[in-house]
């Protein structure tokens, strides 16, 4: 039976798998779960890590009915004359083991999965940019630990950074990652000079509980690319403070005309949402340095599902009692889980 894109999810793919398109060109598989909602930063980062046997077991939909969505992606792709290629996705962990989308498909599922389809207008530079976004390897990991814990490869009690290689903590001694130092998140341009100058880097993450999601706190170089950094990072400080200033008065417009397009963005997908409304949603989910979803790469596309999130996260603390639960002790999943028919009413009232 032919995939029908006339269905709701038909639709939601279609929506999703556009939006991508025009952004750069091309579209994955990927990048229609996280428009549709179906996987969190967390889980992600988790499968990216190698944490996890396959991507399906933490997508927040069922094996059916993510194989549909990606057969309706094909359907759309296949209407619009695009080029299928296959992506390589990688753990970014010292082994660089192939990553599974599948817990039990076959090889020709697995392809089905890792499908890029490329748009026929795209123009080279986004070519070239989606060759390189479907081979790049991705950049090595080290996580900074809330707790103590156990190598799995010498046995010490460890509070340190750690790496994760088939799924269990290793010392960065055991990691041969030991001779590197770390470079505290902070200043991008001695960031960018001594990961260019390191021979083995490795980028520095850490959870936070409070956004449910990783955030990067530094990366791992080499000390002689460190210092030889630092060094031309001197010589050229005059120079790059100018240009922080005029980058930042750039930045100042560019964020208004962005959360003017996000609050228009809102209103289309949610015709009822008063028009000020949608704006605070725009200024509050797209505030530079927030971390908020409207600062993600989907948010900044004006992707579907970040855009949906948004307002669910607004109409969640503005509509909801879900403020005054946390507030008497209610754990917050429970809480979430007590207000979610009154996020529905509201949004239903929007659409």
């Amino acid at each position: 039976m032919a995939p029908n894109l006339e269905t709701r999810l038909g639709r939601r793919v279609a929506a999703a798998a556009a939006a991508a398109v025009e952004r750069r060109g091309a579209v994955s598989v990927l990048d229609t779960f996280t428009a549709l909602g179906w996987v969190t930063d967390r889980a992600l980062t988790s499968w990216h890590q190698g944490r996890a046997d396959s991507l399906e077991e933490l997508l927040q939909a069922p094996a059916e009915r993510q194989r549909e969505a990606v057969a309706l992606l094909r359907a759309w792709a296949e209407s619009r004359s695009m080029r299928c290629e296959e992506g390589e996705y990688r753990a970014a962990s010292r082994e660089r083991r192939e990553l599974r989308f599948t817990a039990g498909g076959g090889a020709s599922e697995e392809r089905a999965f890792r499908t890029h389809w490329v748009s026929p207008a795209a123009t080279e530079a986004q070519r070239r940019r989606e060759e390189q976004r479907r081979t790049k390897a991705p950049d090595l990991v080290v996580l900074e630990p809330s707790r103590p814990w156990k190598c799995a490869s010498c046995g010490e009690e460890d509070t340190g950074l750690l790496q994760m290689e088939g799924g269990e903590p290793h010392c960065l001694a055991c990691a041969d990652m030991d001779h590197l130092v770390l470079l505290p998140a902070g200043d991008a341009a001695l960031t960018r000079r001594a990961k260019k100058g390191s021979r083995l880097s490795a980028v520095v993450m850490r959870w936070v509980a409070s956004r449910r999601k990783y955030r990067r706190t530094g990366i791992l170089v080499e000390e002689a690319a460190l210092e030889a950094a630092e060094e031309q990072c001197l010589a050229d400080e005059d120079a790059r403070a100018r240009r922080r200033e005029r980058d930042a008065e750039r930045r100042a417009a560019q964020d208004v005309v962005f959360q003017e397009h996000f609050a228009q963005e809102v209103v289309r997908q949610f015709p009822g949402c008063p028009v000020e409304r949608a704006r605070r949603i725009a200024e509050h989910a797209g505030a530079r340095g927030s971390g908020r979803v409207g600062r993600s790469a989907a948010g900044r596309a004006l992707d579907p599902g970040a855009v949906r999130r948004a307002v669910v996260a607004s109409i969640r603390h503005e509509d909801t009692d879900y403020d005054d639960l946390l507030m008497a002790g209610v754990p917050r999943d429970e809480a979430r889980s007590r207000i979610a028919e009154d996020i529905d009413r509201v949004l239903e009232k929007w659409v």
